[in-house]
């Protein structure tokens, strides 16, 4: 599905695939060796969680960002570690989590 960011550098259009059952979610990236740079997958939730993933099986580094009811960012989990089990939290409530490629939200200048 599209999904669109708006940063201070412009607009940036992504194509996500939707983690919509708690199988899915579960699963998410793990064990693929590649994300597309306009490509990711987004986690969302009705009514807002205050989400936290972590990184085992997920063999690439990763950007969580983490999204508000409101649409606005949270927090961005930069370059997470791979295969770590540490978790990675939002501190807040949050209606979604997008997992783009690592280092992908400060190259297009994408901030909390």
């Amino acid at each position: 599905m599209p999904l669109t960011i708006r940063s201070a550098n412009g607009t940036h259009r992504f194509t996500v695939e939707v983690a919509a059952t708690p199988a899915q979610q579960e699963r998410g990236l793990m064990f693929r060796h590649s994300v597309g740079a306009d490509e990711g997958m987004i986690f969302p939730a009705d009514p807002p969680v205050p989400a936290t993933f972590w990184m085992k099986n997920t063999l690439i580094p990763l950007d969580m960002v983490f999204i508000r009811a409101d649409g606005t960012i949270a927090r961005i989990a930069a370059n997470t570690t791979p295969m770590s089990l540490d978790p990675v939290g939002a501190g807040e409530e949050v209606a979604a989590v997008l997992e783009l490629r690592g280092g992908r939200a400060a190259e297009l200048g994408i901030r909390a």
